[in-house]
């Protein structure tokens, strides 16, 4: 049920809209006693969800009793960007989730439906796995707040990815991430519909229709100015919601390039990027645009690791970006990465394949850190000079020299592809 929607290309909500638009839905509810929120992380900063999340504090006052960021696989988010994301929310509200403990499995979606949906490619059982708190808090409204974007392992972020993935354990998200890995992330990106949110959806359907979830969904993208302006916000409490999120997403967060791109500069935002498990979204969101033999270069000014997460630091830095074929070579003959699957999916993420090069410029690790995974390495002091991010606007640049760049300010709020590599 659609409790509330707007939003379309043109459309620019303010904070008034998306307070009204979370009121108005709320009112339809009705009154709660328990509620918990799941807003992402500061990794989604520009989600608005933090703002939305202040509205439901203001809305429920002392019956919002939990906020429980749907970290995932991310590190616990410090004070101050708490105090950032959520202004004037108190910090007492605020729960941490530990991926690695504190889940319960609510049902099990059997192996033979995933070999189905796969094409044979994977056919482990996979366990729905959410936080504890979400089972064992005794909430009458738990509220799922966040972005509808095009995301590498779901094709599209969100819904109930928040719940299953943003709370969930171990073994849960490795699987997930796994599943589409190997069905292939150039057939996943952008496509609301596919094998990794079909696994979902099972779980949804099968196991989770207890739990008392609605959606608050927005759509961000980049108006004629390149700044960040809210097209959407969709609320509901099943799968429709998430299909009008998604059908506008991909008409504000697409861009189909003319021609495959030779040449591209992407900029990490340092609040925001900190790992190349993040950072790896200038991988990800171009790599349907990147002709063959093309250069990407990643300006990183804060990157100071590969995983937040130390066990997958670790995995990466022993295995590295080296394509599919090795990396499923190293799955098959090593229990780190068999234990790890979703470590694994990232590395084969995070590669070119061996089409395109990818010169990372870091701020804090080494030439030798860098290299040692496979990427090529450049001085951040002098590429920043060449590509200065203030005297460059997104899209095609021309530099001063006559050197033409394709330049991405921040890859998490879209995706890039050439018609050639996303014919649907």
């Amino acid at each position: 049920m659609v409790l509330y929607q707007r939003g379309s290309e043109n459309d620019v909500l303010t904070s008034d809209d998306l307070k009204n638009a979370l009121y108005e839905a709320l009112e339809k509810l009705g009154p709660r006693k328990r509620v918990l929120a799941l807003p992402p992380d500061y990794t989604r900063y520009h989600s608005r969800s933090g703002e939305l999340t202040a509205y439901a504090w203001q809305y429920y006052q002392d019956k919002l009793v939990d906020i429980l960021p749907a970290l995932g696989t991310h590190t616990a988010m410090p004070d101050h960007e708490i105090e950032h994301m959520f202004p004037n929310v108190p910090k007492s509200l605020f729960r941490v989730h530990d991926w690695r403990n504190d889940v319960v499995t609510l049902g099990v979606v059997p192996g033979a439906f995933i070999s189905e949906i796969t094409e044979g490619r994977v056919t482990y059982d996979w366990p729905a796995q959410v936080n504890k708190l979400l089972v064992e808090g005794n909430h009458d409204l738990i509220l799922s707040i966040g972005q509808v974007v095009p995301h590498e392992v779901i094709g599209m972020a969100n819904y109930n990815k928040n719940i299953f993935v943003g709370t969930g354990g171990s073994e849960g998200i490795n699987k997930s991430h796994f599943i589409g890995a190997v069905y292939g992330m150039e057939r996943i990106m952008g496509r609301a519909n596919n094998p990794v949110r079909k696994v979902l959806n099972y779980a949804s359907e099968n196991f989770a229709k207890h739990l008392p979830i609605i959606y608050v969904q927005t759509v961000v993208g980049r108006n004629s100015d390149g700044n960040l302006v809210t097209r959407g916000i969709f609320i509901g409490d099943d799968e429709e919601v998430f299909e009008l999120a998604a059908d506008l997403s991909i008409k504000v967060n697409f861009e189909m390039v003319p021609e495959p791109l030779k040449k591209v500069v992407v900029y990490l935002d340092p609040t925001e990027f900190k790992s190349t498990w993040l950072g790896n979204k200038s991988i990800y969101r171009t790599r349907m645009a990147m002709a063959d033999g093309a250069e990407l270069i990643v300006l990183a000014p804060a990157l100071k690791e590969f995983g937040e997460d130390k066990t997958i630091d670790k995995i990466i830095r022993k295995y590295g970006y080296c394509g599919t074929p090795k990396t499923l070579e190293y799955v098959e003959s090593n229990e780190d990465m068999k234990n790890n699957l979703g470590a694994a999916a990232h590395l084969i993420h995070g590669s070119s394949e061996g089409r395109f090069s990818v010169t990372y410029c870091p701020g804090h690790l080494t030439k030798e850190e860098i290299e040692s995974v496979h990427f090529k390495y450049a001085d951040l002091k002098e590429m920043m000079s060449r590509y200065n991010p203030e005297k460059l606007k997104d899209g095609v640049n021309i530099m001063p020299d006559g050197e033409e760049i394709f330049y991405i300010s921040n890859p998490a709020v879209g995706l890039w592809a050439h018609k050639d590599r996303f014919k649907d």
